[in-house]
Order: structure tokens, then sequence, then C-alpha cells
């Protein structure tokens, strides 16, 4: 029954299973006139000999690893009084609402924020390098292609497309305008001009000379400079640093815990998978051989490096952890408590799936509205844990032939030996058992739910039908199934 229980876990899951001109002037009107302020904040620094820049690094995806580092970096930057925050970027982009916590930490912290693209800022690296105060690239470096896309690669739809748009330009706008003086005149323009930096994600966005419809804007290093959305080129942190006019200085950089890579390597897509295949093959083991104890206690334990680190970063959500903790205990409730196959376990195993496939939807997916390519994404999060789960059946299978076949490792917990009449073993008669039922007897032993009852002078193994019954409860034979018989207490028939 066991065996038929686990092998009802993994078919749900398998039928579900296996993203011109180079500023506009604008005469500046009392309420459209953004505060410049923010543009001379690197100015406003001290450039002596006490000037700290702390540097971050942002060379990977952008994702739940690369947004603990760069929060514990900023944090490290505010408790040393830094001078200067120096981010030293080349990314392809990631999940849009980290990169929308990175460019608002960055669009609200206290001191000046230089960016150094050393290669690529593109997609969501582009929206968090707009939020700084300084751009500065090497040649041949790009800024740009931010349309937002599924995991495929796939154009997400236009609702996506249309709060992206709205990011771009409101960072560009957070940075105000400039004067721009000829001879007695002033006129003040964008510092960075967030026409340009809706194009990087909207291709049906024109702007004379610089991109036509139907293409998506990425600037090179010389055209960022050209259009406002580089203050200059290096090829160097130290040269971007002399760049920005600091003379002498001190650089300060993240240094990791042992702790710190260790929750960085758990949450890992791939070591998030292979600890659902050992949540997996815990619960197969225990159902092989209940009682044992180490199995579970090996699913549990996957369980906690599963959801430990993905909440303590902010990605696992108390509703996850709530339902999958739901769906452990109604399963637990019809293996131990229930006999055979019914809601409770079929709920039990939604809860566990959707517990750990929600985890790895991108949360951008809940804040619009069912969409085909929402859709798309949480359907790709439950095959990753089907698959796991697929992936752990198959591997339990040979390790248990491995493991409990005779003269293995662990082949004492298999029974091998042969039992028969002669040794003083003997079956219950089914004809037998079927002329009990309707009969009354008493537990003799406790019912949680399995144990026995004496019926006559005769005492029989019984499962209870339903819940607990105690040691000497008066019981009713309710049914015969397959050898077993199934009783419930006479006070309750």
């Amino acid at each position: 029954m066991k065996k038929i229980l686990f092998i009802f876990i993994l078919i749900p899951c398998t039928i579900a299973a296996i993203a011109g001109s180079a500023t506009l002037p604008v005469t500046p009107g009392n309420d459209t006139v953004p505060d410049s302020s923010v543009i001379a904040r690197a100015g406003q620094v001290s450039h002596n000999s006490n000037t700290l820049i702390y540097k971050c690094e942002m060379k990977k995806t952008i994702a739940a690893p690369l947004w603990r580092s760069v929060k514990k970096s900023f944090a490290e930057a505010d408790s040393l009084n830094a001078d200067f925050m120096l981010i030293h970027m080349n990314t392809y982009g990631g999940q849009v609402d980290i990169a929308d916590s990175m460019r608002t930490l960055i669009l609200n912290y206290d001191i000046p924020v230089l960016v150094f693209i050393d290669n690529q800022a593109i997609s969501a690296g582009a929206l968090i390098a707009v939020a700084a105060d300084s751009i500065y690239m090497r040649s041949g470096a790009g800024i740009g292609a931010a349309t937002v896309v599924d995991q495929s690669g796939q154009k997400m739809p236009d609702k996506y497309q249309s709060f992206m748009r709205g990011m771009m330009r409101a960072t560009a706008e957070a940075h105000g305008k400039k004067p721009v003086i000829d001879g007695n005149d002033t006129t003040w323009v964008w510092h960075r001009d967030p026409e340009i930096a809706q194009a990087m994600v909207d291709p049906s966005i024109v702007i004379r000379g610089i991109v036509d419809t139907g293409q998506v804007l990425t600037l090179t290093t010389l055209e960022a400079i050209k259009y406002g959305f580089c203050e200059g080129q290096a090829e160097t942190v130290k040269e971007v640093i002399e760049k920005a006019g600091i003379k002498e200085y001190t650089i300060k950089e993240l240094k990791l815990t042992l702790v710190d890579k260790i929750i960085m390597f758990l949450v890992n897509p791939v070591v998030s998978g292979l600890l659902i295949m050992l949540i997996i093959g815990g619960i197969y083991f225990e159902l092989q051989s209940p009682g044992v104890g180490f199995p579970l206690a090996a699913a549990l334990f996957g369980a906690l490096l599963y959801f430990a680190p993905l909440y303590l970063e902010g990605i696992a959500a108390n509703w996850h952890i709530v339902i999958f903790v739901i769906g452990v205990i109604l399963l637990l409730v019809e293996i131990f408590a229930f006999p055979g196959f019914g809601v409770t376990g079929v709920l039990g195993i939604i809860g566990i799936v959707t517990g750990l496939a929600l985890v790895m939807v991108d949360k951008i997916v809940f804040r619009f509205g069912p969409s085909i390519d929402g859709v798309k994404e949480i359907t790709g999060a439950f095959a990753i844990v089907i698959l796991s789960a697929v992936l752990s059946f198959l591997f339990s299978l040979w390790l248990s032939r491995k493991l409990f076949a005779p003269n293995r490792l662990f082949g004492s917990l298999a029974l091998e030996t042969t039992v028969d009449k002669a040794d003083g073993f003997e079956s219950f008669d089914t004809g037998k058992l079927q002329s009990l039922v309707g009969s009354h007897g008493v537990a003799h032993t406790v019912l949680r739910p399995s144990g026995k009852v004496m019926v006559g002078n005769e005492i029989y193994p019984a499962v209870a039908e339903t819940g607990f019954i105690s040691r000497g409860t008066d019981v009713i034979v309710r049914r015969e199934e397959q050898g077993q018989l199934y009783v419930v207490a006479a006070d309750k028939a």
C-alpha cells in the first residue's frame, strides 16, 4: 500500500510535467523640474586622503545570491562610513523584481554610487546601472536591451514591458535636470534622458538619429557618452576613480563569511533541485522501511536546507512554507491515520509539490493578472520539481536494490527469511475472516490505526477505519479486505 501511495505521489506530478539630438531641451516649470541636487552629490564629497571607496562586485546573474552580497556590501559600507560606493558590473540581466530592489537601494543611498561597466550592463543590469549617480564604461562595453523576457528568451506581454518601461523612465527622471548655459541663455536638459531609457525596453519608440522603430536600443560606450548615459570611458577600476576626481583613497570590499558562502551555495537552482531529490527520496525510503527513521530525517533535513536559505533571502514567503508543511501533515495523516488513499492524500501531494515549486517563480508574475507567459513560468517551476521527483524515484529504486539486497550494507533491514506452517506460522483463512464481519470483539492492543483485536477466543491483526482505538475498547468488525480486518469502536458504530 505504501509503495502504491508513493506512486500516486508521482503520477499527478508527471502529468503536469516537463520569462539627431542627444538631449531634448525643456524649459523648467515649477512642477516639472525634479530636484537636480542628486546630480551634484558626487562633487560634494571631500576628495582627501581619508576618502573611503567601497567596491561591490556585480558580475553574476541578477538573482538571490547576488542580491544577498549586494545588501551586505551596502550595509557594510554604511557601517564603515564610506564616501563612495563603486559597483564593478558585468551582467546580462536576471530577475526583474530583484533588479528593482537593487535600483531602489541605489537611488535611496546616502552616498554617491559609481558604476563601472566592465563589459556589459544588459537587461536588468541596465536598470541598475541607470540608477547610479555616475556611469563609466570600458571600450567595447554596452548598456541597454532591457526588454522583459521569460526563461526561454521569449518576449513577455506588454503589461510586463509597461512595468519595465515605467521603471526605466522613473529611474532616469530621478537624476533630475541640469542647466546648459549658452551666453545669456540657460536651458535645462535631463541628466539621463527618460525617452532614451524607455527605448532600451520598447522597440516602438523612435528617437531621431538614435534609434529607429522596431529596434530595442543598446548603446556602445561612445554612444552612451554622447547621449548622457556615461560620464566617461575607463579601462580599469583605478582609471574610474581617477576620472571621478578622487586623488587619494582606500578601497574596501566584501569578504564573504563561511555562512554567506553556504547560503549562496544552497540557493543555487542546481542545488535546490538536488535537495528536492533528497526530500522525495527520503520519503520513498521511509515508506519502504517504515520505522527506520533515518530516511524521514534526511527528507526533513533536505526540506530545511531547501527553504531556510530562500526564506532568509526573502525569496520564500511564509505562505510557501505553510503550504508545504500542510501538505506534509496531510500526507502523514493519510499514511498513518486513514487506511487506503483518499482526498487527504491527494491534498497532501498537491501541497508538497506546490510549496516546492512556487518558491522558484519570479515574484513579478504575481504582480499581474493571469497570462500565458505567467502560466509558462509557473509550469516551468513545477517541471523542475517533477523532474527532480522522477529522477529521485528512479535513483531510489536503484539504491534500494543495492542497499537492501542480501549481503548489502543495509540488507539486515529487509526481511529475507521464509516462514511456513511447519515453523508454527499460519495465515488466516479468507473465508474465516469474512465470516467475522459484524462480530463484536475487544481491542487487544492499541490500534494506531494498525493493531490487534480479539474476536471470540482468537487474536487477529486489524486496522481501525477512523482515528485511534485504545486497548480494551469494544469493537465491531466492519469489513474484510485482502485478508485484513477493518474495525470501528462499538460506541461509534
